[in-house]
């Protein structure tokens, strides 16, 4: 539990804009807890999320537009653009139109070409507006699903980081992908069933939370595929543009239910 919990504070350090002023060890051991604790680091986002969205809905005089801009915003903050960096690089690699190692030499290059700026304007267009209707139109059941998103896209990083080859034998994929093994995906179940639980008690929605996992599973094969064909594997860039990616397609499932099943 020790080393689970100095995983996840190792994930804070990396992968979100919080402050830890602790020296953690950084061995394979506790790197592979790390991996273990991707899913909790979600949940953790996604709790914030759904607290922020709840506590600004019901106790505040702001508008919807008001809301929905502070949500998003936080999106981008709390993980200080780690993620939307990889989402970058990787659309440079992509719409380079190269081979696969051509690919990797221009996600390399810390200059930033215009299909990346172009394709990050898309993807926070597109959750600013997602996230704005799923205010405008808020139901119950809402909270939970904004919860699973950052769960679930947490989980797809891991997944791919310890099922997917590497590209690159360096980086921060591949360090965290060295101290690791798929035998290490246990515990992820263990998150989803949790979190599966406290939709029940709750009645939280289990049908649609069942659609939003559903469209999660239909992502990670594309992502699983389309890594290897791309990029010839993973690395830190695609990782980080197969969270961003997931996460904007889970908002927009969410977008979709609120027009549709759960009116």
């Amino acid at each position: 539990m020790r080393k689970l919990l100095k995983g996840f504070l190792i994930n804070l350090q990396f992968f979100t804009a919080i402050p830890v002023h602790l020296e953690l060890p950084m061995d394979k051991p506790h790197l592979k807890s790390a991996v273990q604790a991707f899913p909790l680091l979600g949940l953790f986002q996604g709790g914030l999320y759904a607290g922020l969205f709840y506590l600004f809905l019901e106790y505040t005089p702001f508008s919807n537009l008001t809301v929905a801009f502070f949500l998003w915003l936080m999106s981008i903050l709390l993980t200080g653009g780690i993620h939307l960096d990889g989402w970058i690089d990787a659309s440079d690699g992509y719409f380079s139109y190269k081979d696969q190692q051509k690919r990797l030499q221009v996600m390399n290059d810390p200059r930033t070409g215009a299909f990346g700026v172009i394709s990050v304007i898309v993807l926070l267009t597109s959750r600013f507006l997602f996230i704005y209707e799923i205010t405008v139109n808020v139901h119950m059941n809402s909270y939970l699903m904004i919860a699973a998103i950052p769960l679930i896209s947490k989980s797809i990083m891991g997944l791919l980081l310890l099922t997917v080859k590497s590209a690159k034998k360096e980086g921060l994929g591949a360090l965290f992908q060295n101290a690791a093994s798929p035998k290490d995906l246990w515990t992820y179940l263990v998150y989803v069933i949790g979190f599966l639980a406290i939709v029940i008690v709750f009645d939280g929605g289990f049908y649609y939370i069942s659609i939003i996992f559903a469209s999660a599973i239909v992502i990670l094969l594309f992502c699983r595929r389309k890594a290897v064909k791309w990029f010839g594997g993973i690395t830190g860039d695609v990782l980080g543009a197969a969270v961003e990616g997931t996460e904007l397609l889970l908002w927009m499932t969410l977008w979709l239910l609120h027009y549709s099943a759960m009116d």
